[in-house]
């Protein structure tokens, strides 16, 4: 059984930093997908950032490109997302998911970003 459980969320002023940490377990390491996504009330799930380690590669939604990195760890069993330059419309919900759909997803951790 898969579980994801994410952490590292907070609040935080405009361009600040934060690091997002989802820890899993019942994902077999070659598993290729995995992904970040986020969610603000009244607004619809975005994809923030994909990285898939069968070919070496990671993409990004266009408003957090430059400014995201996503990272995997399979001898941690943990996903990250580094996010500096923080703004105001990145707050959100922010979950991690074993699918590109964003379907398979933990709880969440919530980022809040002031200006």
């Amino acid at each position: 059984q898969v579980q994801l459980v994410e952490s590292g969320g907070g609040s935080v002023q405009a361009g600040g930093s934060l690091k997002l940490s989802c820890a899993y377990s019942g994902v077999a390491e070659r598993t290729a997908y995995m992904g970040w996504f986020r969610q603000a009330p009244g607004k619809a799930r975005e994809g923030v950032a994909s990285i898939y380690t069968d070919r070496g590669m990671t993409q990004y939604g266009d408003s957090v490109k430059g400014r995201f990195t996503v990272s995997r760890n399979n001898a941690e069993n943990r996903l990250y997302l580094e996010m500096n330059s923080l703004k105001p419309e990145d707050t959100a919900m922010y979950y991690c998911a074993t699918d590109p759909g964003g379907l398979n997803r933990g709880q969440g951790t919530q980022v809040t970003v002031s200006s």
